[in-house]
């Protein structure tokens, strides 16, 4: 495929072969080589943010999405009646939603209602399919591939001039998504951010159930920032006339701005603290910030509910079922192999990285007899700078308590034969990225000069590398951390 990012090759896809492989190659050829650098014109972002910073670069995510859905045979009705909880934040956006679908579905097979819960959520650990999913499940290689190729040919066919404009990456992804659950019937859709909110793409839904923001914190701060509060008024831009808001506890000055928006918007707003009265379940809840996504969840789902089915609220049965089979993949995980325990968490923003050194502390500082500690990290981004994070999570181990014995740095790639799963997201970047690993083994040594430290070229040789200072040490206990696309290598290696 040749030519423009911005044009769609519809000769090219008739002469393909219909199956999952080339959908993903085409989904691929979507994809910006960079991020805009240059603001976006004036008449993009008409309002200004605190700062006053002109803070969105390029064509907003936004633009195009109602006419591409238009041309998809998808009206504004018809995505108004996927009945949308939106949701937008920094840290615990997968949790909240996971826990929200958890709740109605708990509801769902009492009553009916929802009968089938979509799910789109960014980014995936393991497969694309992630992204997409309906009750509880990613849609199926073949769903995937038969929707996938609808919308692209529906909108190819629609224009075949040059200069047209078509969708990105995750317009495109969002678009199937769309086309995906109003095909199968879905009766609630979460729908989470990509980044952002006011000018996302996922902001084209006009009249969501009900709106959640999860805790906010200095994240994209280039598309964003500078300041949270620029943050927390990109994303309250999801806040629409007469659809509940709830957000979590937030700093004042973020929180004032959620107010002022709230009442821009013509829509009430609460901010919702960890509740008491959540039922027992130390596999879920023993992590605070847990305990807090799981209560503004717990908000978002009754106020759906009281919207979309005021006759039969969750009950005190739907939320301890809700709680008892909430899962999400890589978040606060724990693997237990023989005397090893192994806790993933895909971390990758300060905010993040600190709460999920405090999770890790928590765990390993029970005993009396600690184990050999090892921490397996990995962060490669355009966007964030991998020195802060790593910084972030070494003073937080330190102020823990949970300093490890050996740190494994590594890359993103998974197989040491270099194979890759055919459905694995992983960006390329523009520029190749130096030598992290060096500079990651540096800087922790400057840290804590006394930790063994070893770089190694693959997640699997880290891993290997792991378990066998656990046989040496007759048991360890494993912090893997920094990305998701390290915790989705890592969990493809421990649970295959």
């Amino acid at each position: 495929m040749t030519g423009s990012p911005g044009i769609l090759r519809l000769s090219s896809s008739l002469t393909m072969k219909r199956n999952y492989e080339n959908a993903l190659k085409l989904l691929e050829t979507r994809r910006r080589k960079a991020r805009p650098t240059t603001p976006a014109p004036t008449t993009a972002q008409d309002s200004p943010t605190p700062s006053g910073a002109p803070t969105v670069k390029g064509i907003p995510s936004l633009f195009g999405m109602k006419e591409w859905l238009q041309t998809l045979g998808h009206s504004e009705n018809d995505v108004d009646q996927l009945n949308i909880i939106h949701v937008t934040g920094t840290k615990g956006k997968g949790s909240t939603c996971a826990f929200t679908r958890s709740f109605l579905h708990a509801h769902g097979v009492r009553t009916g209602f929802p009968k089938r819960i979509g799910l789109y959520t960014s980014p995936d650990l393991q497969c694309i399919r992630e992204r997409i999913q309906i009750d509880n499940q990613p849609i199926t290689e073949d769903l995937f591939t038969q929707y996938f190729f609808e919308v692209w040919e529906t909108l190819a066919s629609s224009n075949q001039v040059e200069s047209t404009r078509q969708p990105r990456y995750l317009q495109l992804l969002l678009l199937l998504a769309f086309h995906t659950f109003i095909k199968e019937g879905v009766d609630a859709a979460i729908i989470e951010t990509h980044h952002g909110g006011e000018y996302c793409a996922t902001n084209v839904v006009r009249k969501p159930i009900v709106t959640g923001i999860t805790s906010l914190g200095l994240d994209h701060v280039a598309q964003l920032g500078p300041t949270v509060e620029d943050i927390a008024w990109h994303k309250s831009g999801i806040f629409k006339p007469g659809a509940a808001a709830f957000s979590a506890l937030q700093d004042p000055g973020p929180a004032e701005v959620l107010r002022k928006r709230a009442a821009e918007r013509n829509t009430t707003l609460t901010f919702v603290s960890p509740s008491n009265t959540l039922p027992p379940n130390n596999r879920v809840l023993s992590v605070p910030v847990q305990r807090l996504n799981c209560s503004l969840a717990l908000e978002l789902a009754s106020s759906f509910l009281h919207a979309k089915d005021p006759e039969n609220g969750l009950t005190s049965d739907d939320i301890a079922k809700g709680i008892d089979n909430f899962s999400w993949l890589g978040r606060f995980e724990t693997i237990n192999s023989g005397e090893s325990q192994w806790y993933l968490d895909g971390a990758h923003n300060p905010l993040s990285l600190e709460q999920a050194a405090e999770w890790f502390a928590n765990n390993v500082n029970t005993s009396e007899t600690p184990k050999y500690r090892v921490l397996i990290f990995s962060h490669f981004s355009e966007e964030r700078d991998g020195v802060d994070l790593l910084t972030s999570l070494a003073h937080a181990l330190s102020k823990n308590n949970a300093v490890p014995n050996h740190v494994i740095f590594t890359t993103y790639q998974e197989k040491e034969d270099g194979s890759t799963r055919i459905d694995k997201t992983l960006k390329v970047p523009e520029t190749p990225f130096p030598d992290l690993c060096s500079i990651y083994t540096s800087l922790w040594k400057e840290f804590h000069p006394n930790t063994t430290v070893s770089t190694e070229p693959t997640i699997e040789q880290a891993i290997r590398l792991a378990e066998r200072i656990g046989l040496q040490e007759g048991g360890m206990e494993a912090f893997v951390t920094g990305s998701l696309h390290l915790v989705g290598g890592a969990l493809s290696l421990l649970r295959p």
